[in-house]
């Protein structure tokens, strides 16, 4: 008979079609369930933070629920720091786990509802009678609230028979929210009219706008206004029309671009929390912009912001499209008045900075007219994040995924690179890590390799320290010591797991990856460059955050 293992992996088995994990006591049986009678494949990682960090990039590059797995114990105290970066990036994912038996903790458990709770995260226990109901309740919160869910197999009942499989109902899940009655029409009017009358209209688009599907309709009241358009880090190329897009905002932002910005009299923000980074700490509009949001937000996220409606984005999007052609609305004519391309340009920095180390930005830059078009970035935490963001545009949100900034972490690159490859088998998934992060995530540059293939590549920017803390710390006169790391061959770790390593030290060096990548994905090796760049060069992001707290 079925056990009750059987019956969360059967059940969940009918909403997802991959696993990332590390196989232990607790999941053993589910895991033994999950290869016998579903369809779902198995992706083992060498680490279990790592199985929740390729799960996270496999949804947000597919947009499909993700699952991962973990023994219980210290299986599950190590996906902690993985765990709450996906809550605070509102990533739908069902975490299976092991958990201490009915009867009560052993020595080596743990309290995981309280641990889980912590960081944001739900906990639902199967029992022997209600494996499958309860498996589907976790898989509707996951959607319905967009965070991750634990779920967690008791030991003494993971290898129970539990009969058959019942059929469980589908999860119910909300439409877009849609706000109704004089108030919501009210707001939006209040934005139309704006639009409608606004000289230098801007329009701002973060994920939630993408994840709503708002991006066409957001292009058709861009055109009706004349607004030119900009986007979080997150929400990069939600925007159909290039020409009259300013590129990301906030610290990563064209300081060119950034000056257009504030020329704006109306702003109207879709599905953007408007963070300190994107807002540039205050400084992003000018003080006379007139500035809206709409979001699913209980109310707004800025201060800066004058109205605000709750309501999905491409809902609100169609209903100003509406509005703004009855007001009688005509384009106000300056996007086409300004030089957009020279605005949204980048430095190309020195090539070779003073200490003799290579310049980040020529390394950048080079690197942008190298990759391949069809291509994923994933990113790891660290001083190097803006460089990807800034020189390395991607077609859509869904291929830039920064993973470990949501919870301010590095040490989460190696694992991203499975989920975002076996999301997007069609393209070239690019890492982005720093030397600090990379050696913490070290365990999953195997998964990284076996999984991606030649298909993969990875960029460390390898400065011989923890950049942010020196921009930060060591600037302010603390001691550099415990900042800097002995630099590390990259690319020998990287041939030690089948890769191929470059080590960078002159732009020259960069033309491996022109040849690498004219070869057939087919037959190359995984790439990994271990740039060797100068800690002198501080990316701009990081200059606002060392005025801010000077």
């Amino acid at each position: 008979m079925p056990t009750v293992s059987a019956h969360v992996a059967l059940t969940l088995a009918r909403h997802i079609d991959h696993v990332f994990g590390v196989m232990g006591n607790g999941n053993a049986y589910f895991l033994d369930a999950l290869e016998r009678a579903t369809a779902v494949s198995f992706t083992a990682v060498r680490h279990e933070a790592g199985g929740v960090v390729a799960a996270d990039a496999f949804h947000r590059a597919s947009g499909r629920l993700a699952a991962a797995t973990a023994t219980y114990g210290a299986g599950f105290t190590n996906t902690l720091t993985a765990l709450a970066e996906a809550v605070q990036a509102h990533v739908p994912l069902v975490l299976v786990v092991g958990d201490e038996p009915t009867s009560g903790p052993r020595p080596w458990d743990v309290d995981q509802i309280a641990l889980a709770s912590a960081v944001g995260a739900r906990t639902y226990t199967v029992g022997r009678a209600d494996a499958a109901a309860t498996t589907v309740i976790a898989i509707e919160h996951a959607l319905t609230y967009r965070v991750p869910t634990v779920l967690a197999i008791p030991y003494d009942v993971a290898a129970r028979d539990a009969g058959p499989v019942p059929e469980a109902p589908e999860p119910r899940l909300p439409g877009p929210l849609s706000p109704a009655g004089p108030f919501a029409e009210g707001a939006v009017g209040e934005i139309a009219a704006a639009l409608a009358g606004a000289q230098r209209p801007l329009l701002l688009a973060g994920r939630g706008a993408w994840t709503s599907g708002a991006g066409e309709v957001l292009g058709e009241l861009a055109d009706l206004t004349g607004a030119l358009t900009a986007s979080t880090a997150l929400g990069r190329g939600v925007f159909p029309r290039a020409e009259f897009d300013l590129g990301v905002t906030g610290g990563f932002g064209a300081e060119g671009a950034m000056e257009l910005v504030r020329e704006a009299d109306v702003a109207v923000v879709f599905g953007a929390s408007l963070n300190q980074f994107t807002m540039r700490f205050g400084d992003l509009f000018a003080p006379g912009t007139r500035v809206f949001q709409v979001d699913v937000t209980p109310a707004a996220t800025h201060p800066h912001v004058g109205g605000f409606v709750r309501g999905d984005a491409a809902t609100i999007a169609g209903r100003l499209v509406e509005a703004v052609r009855g007001a009688g609305g005509r384009s106000s004519g300056w996007r086409e008045s300004v030089d957009v391309v020279a605005a949204r340009a980048y430095d190309a920095g020195e090539g070779v900075a003073p200490d003799g180390r290579l310049d980040p930005r020529s390394v950048a830059a080079r690197i942008a007219e190298l990759l391949p078009v069809d291509r994923v970035v994933v990113s790891d935490g660290g001083h190097f994040i803006g460089w990807a963001n800034m020189y390395w545009p991607v077609e859509s949100p869904d291929r830039m995924m920064m993973i470990g900034t949501a919870f301010q972490s590095i040490g989460l690159g190696w694992p991203s690179v499975p989920g975002a490859a076996l999301a997007r088998p069609e393209a070239t998934v690019v890492l982005t890590t720093g030397d600090g992060g990379g050696l913490m995530a070290l365990s999953d540059l195997e998964s990284a390799v076996r999984v991606a293939g030649g298909r993969g590549m990875a960029v460390v920017w390898n400065d011989a320290a923890y950049g942010a803390e020196v921009n930060l710390y060591g600037l302010k006169g603390l001691a550099k010591e415990p900042m800097l790391i002995p630099e590390v061959d990259f690319a020998a770790l990287a041939a030690g797991v089948g890769a191929e390593g470059v080590v960078v030290r002159s732009m020259a060096d960069l033309e491996r990856l022109a040849s690498w990548t004219a070869e057939d994905a087919a037959s190359r090796p995984f790439l990994v460059l271990d740039c060797r760049i100068s800690g002198a060069v501080v990316a701009p992001y990081q200059q606002e955050i060392i005025r801010v707290n000077s």
